[in-house]
């Protein structure tokens, strides 16, 4: 039988109980890493690219610096673009960590429905959560009679990449003839219905959900119609309403997401609608105004799940943790290696 995860007792900067998957040793890493060491725990950072199934071996799942014992817990940080067959590998390898009952945030379940926007669709709608009109289709003949449709009815289209993140590759279309082909959009249509800005401010809002509570929020502000922060939005500092809270919560639970971010948008009657959840969220602008650490958060709701115990002091108040954004922006500007 292989062994379970590592069930060593907790001590100052235990190491390899906690595996963070990342391809990028960038400010979040940073974050996420001084985070784990401040709770006593010492991560082994890695790529899913670097694990490997050894069949045949005691432990079938090798994992780089944890000399054949598998981790209490995993953070998913990020999965690095590759080919079908690659992608397929490093989601296998979540679900079989899963499998073994390590603790994994978030789950390849998970990401698999957040990375693809259909299925994020679709498990918003069948959570009884408002979203915009959407069609996802590979016909483009039906995506002509829908975007004809929404025209007719005054509106615009938002045409987005299936799998895509950060504002990028997204158009809004407003006459029929600007549907591009198919080898353009990889062979399949997102399109959903465009929200325009209800006070003349071109916002929606994003909410960071860890462990079944919201830890904090932003509005974000663009020039543009696109309101990505990574595309030049300017985050702003979000008090947290009842029915934003409720329906940030229920959307990270449609798509069985630990941690995530949930873009929220108001319709022209101010009602709320759900546009995305991302289970692999950015939180650089976020920091900005947060008032407390949202990687801190993460780590110790991830800490608590794996029933690892945390040395870190009791979290202060946001009032009295108002230079954090400050103190987050204060990166080495070399970033040391991946082990």
């Amino acid at each position: 039988m292989p062994p379970s995860p590592d069930s060593k007792p907790s001590g100052s900067t235990a190491s390899g109980r906690v595996v963070v998957f990342t391809d990028q040793v960038d400010w979040h890493l940073k974050r996420v890493r001084t985070a784990f060491q401040a709770a006593g725990v010492e991560p082994v950072v890695t790529s899913l690219r670097q694990v490997a199934f050894d069949i045949g071996a005691r432990q079938p799942l090798a994992i780089p610096g944890l000399n054949g014992r598998l981790p209490r817990a995993v953070l998913v940080r990020g999965i690095a673009a590759g080919s079908f067959e690659a992608i397929t590998l490093r989601l296998g390898v979540l679900h079989a960590l899963s499998d073994a009952g390590v603790v994994v945030w978030n789950s390849a379940r998970a990401i698999e429905r957040c990375v693809d926007k259909a299925a994020t669709s679709l498990a918003l709608v069948r959570a009884g959560l408002p979203t915009p009109r959407t069609l996802v289709t590979e016909n483009r003949g039906r995506a002509l009679d829908f975007l004809a449709a929404e025209i007719g009815f005054g509106n615009k289209v938002v045409l987005k990449p299936l799998f895509g993140s950060q504002g990028k590759g997204l158009r809004l279309l407003s006459r029929v003839r600007d549907l591009p082909d198919e080898d353009t959009v990889f062979g399949a249509f997102y399109l959903q219905r465009f929200v325009p800005a209800r006070d003349g401010r071109f916002k929606d809002m994003r909410v960071f959900v860890s462990g079944g509570r919201v830890v904090s929020a932003m509005v974000r502000v663009g020039a543009t119609w696109i309101t990505n922060v990574h595309q030049g939005a300017t985050p702003e500092a979000l008090v947290v309403t009842a029915p934003m809270e409720a329906m940030a919560l229920a959307a990270a639970a449609a798509v069985g997401a630990d941690f995530a971010g949930v873009d929220l948008i108001e319709g022209q009657d101010g009602s709320l609608m759900v546009l995305e959840v991302n289970s692999m969220p950015a939180w650089r602008g976020l920091q900005k105004v947060a008032g407390r650490d949202v990687a801190a958060a993460v780590v110790d709701d991830l800490l608590a799940a794996a029933g690892i115990p945390s040395a870190r002091p009791a979290e202060p108040s946001p009032a009295a943790s108002s230079s954090t954004a400050d103190a987050g922006e204060r990166v080495a500007a070399s970033e040391p290696a991946l082990p």
